[in-house]
């Protein structure tokens, strides 16, 4: 019976003997309850030191190994004065022993690594995560990312690593939209947005890629953008995007999760083309070891070719991706959606709670513009030491005041007067700076000012010279006595028949 007892609850015969010899012994089955657990006792002279060991030289951001920390338990703790090791002292096991009985891993993570990684890599994760805040489609989470492969120019000579900003939909994990360029920073947002917008079945066929419209069925904007605390994100100029009815949601540092279909996002698209393009370009997670190999004189696609790379990925990742993660409902599986972003995507817009906002490209454009304060003047309105003229107020450039404008830093052949929650336009008056970006007409500006600034002191030399010569000349000419006044005229015509020449003789004379 022994031996069936212990193969059917898989302990040894052992156990169910001494199960049974402590039953006999006291007659009662409360024998084989478990003991209490005795209460804590204090620590001894020997555990006080290893506790303060472990305080002072483990739990630091040092990140000495426990076998530094004994030697220096050791050497402050258990050697005399001269610094020989007293004939007793805990061993290197005891130590051991009593950091894995009483050891706090939230407490040795924040302490030697600090705060911030414990946030990134080993907080528990016990919420809800994305869906908490993105019950339907409508909640657009941003980011960017430097890709992992080197591109080339036309001509073949290396350029470096394009920079991915995405925008990927929380609840369908559809890409609603990317931007694929050299540049990030708003410039980047500007152009996801706008691609966030575009028509996206003309958008891949321009890179001769045909598809169904209701494989990337996206031309509105999410009504909330969810990032995180990067510099261009918390921009003023991005911020704008609100005066479209935008909700932007700027997440906490350090809290990756609860942007996880956009890191996500990453993830798969750069394992979807590094396996194919190796010896072309794409970097190896040795590229920053010494002797590795140097990627870079792997190169050999160009960003148009990279940009259809892209492309086909991201429509492998919206059409053909299972969502095996994805939370159905008994509503969803009834109406038998696939398990594909665009499928879920497509049906999530036509379900109650889905919020999009329909935006002309126009618009879009104009909000997004950097904002500036302008002045009206007599002289037209004063932008960015720039004059703007606009016929329909001539009273307000003689009335004056400032107001805000919108500009196009690309292009300074005109701004956008923002009042009322309209745009209207002004165009500029000084036409030699037409067609010229910010940058150039500052260029053209501090240029001016370094020309006026290195010809003023010869103006100051030149205006003291001319002052000497003058007055050269009038005290040559300085008589003694009073001038006559009389005969005004006489004299007036005897200089002039005096004076009086015939230029086409002297002409000839000259000639």
């Amino acid at each position: 019976m022994i031996a069936a007892l212990a193969a059917q609850h898989q302990v040894s015969r052992q156990t169910i003997r001494s199960y049974l010899c402590q039953y006999l012994a006291y007659q009662d089955p409360c024998v084989l309850a478990p003991c209490q657990k005795k209460k804590g006792r204090p620590l001894t002279p020997d555990e006080k030191n290893m506790r303060w060991a472990l305080n002072r030289f483990y739990y630091t951001k040092n990140q000495n190994s426990l076998s530094t920390a004994y030697t220096q338990m050791l050497k402050e703790r258990y050697c005399d004065a001269a610094g020989k090791l007293l004939p007793e002292y805990p061993s290197i096991h005891q130590f051991r022993y009593f950091y894995r009985k009483h050891k706090d891993l939230r407490g040795q993570y924040i302490s030697r690594d600090g705060k911030s990684a414990y946030q990134r890599n080993h907080r528990p994760l016990l919420g809800d995560g994305v869906q908490a805040f993105a019950p339907a489609v409508g909640v657009g989470m941003l980011d960017a990312t430097v890709c992992d492969i080197y591109l080339v120019n036309e001509a073949g000579g290396l350029v470096g690593r394009p920079i991915l900003t995405a925008c990927v939909d929380a609840y369908s994990s559809l890409c609603c939209g990317y931007m694929l360029s050299w540049e990030g920073g708003t410039y980047s947002l500007r152009g996801l947005m706008l691609n966030v917008l575009a028509d996206k079945q003309e958008h891949c066929r321009k890179h001769g890629i045909e598809i169904e419209r209701n494989a990337w069925d996206c031309g509105q904007l999410p009504a909330t953008l969810v990032t995180d605390m990067g510099s261009e994100y918390v921009s003023e100029t991005f911020g704008q995007i609100a005066d479209l009815g935008v909700t932007l949601v700027h997440l906490p540092a350090y809290r990756p999760e609860l942007k996880g279909p956009v890191e996500k996002f990453f993830d798969l698209i750069q394992e979807s083309y590094k396996p194919y393009l190796k010896g072309r370009g794409v970097i190896e997670p040795d590229f920053q070891e010494r002797g590795a190999h140097d990627y870079r004189k792997d190169a050999c696609l160009t960003m148009e070719d990279f940009e259809k790379v892209i492309l086909r990925c991201i429509l492998y990742y919206n059409t053909r991706r299972v969502l095996e993660n994805f939370p159905y409902t008994e509503k969803i599986l009834a109406a038998g959606i696939r398990p594909h972003a665009s499928d879920v995507w497509n049906y999530g817009k036509t379900q109650p709670g889905a919020s999009l906002i329909p935006v002309t490209r126009e618009s879009l454009i104009l909000t997004l513009f950097p904002r500036v304060t302008g002045r009206f003047t007599k002289y037209g309105l004063k932008v960015n030491r720039m004059r703007y003229k606009n016929e329909h107020f001539a009273d307000r450039f003689l009335r004056g005041g400032t107001v805000t404008v919108a500009y196009n830093p690309e292009d300074v052949s005109m701004v956008w007067l923002i009042e009322d929650g309209r745009y209207l336009p002004f165009d500029l008056i000084e036409g030699r700076y037409a067609g010229k970006s910010l940058e150039e007409v500052q260029g053209m500006q501090e240029a001016k000012k370094q020309l006026v600034r290195a010809a003023a002191e010869e103006t100051i030399q030149a205006k003291i010279d001319l002052a000497d010569h003058i007055g050269a000349i009038a005290s040559a000419a300085a008589r003694g006595g009073k001038t006559k006044i009389r005969d005004i005229r006489e004299n007036r015509r005897k200089e002039q028949n005096r004076t009086h020449r015939d230029y086409w003789k002297g002409g000839k004379q000259d000639a």
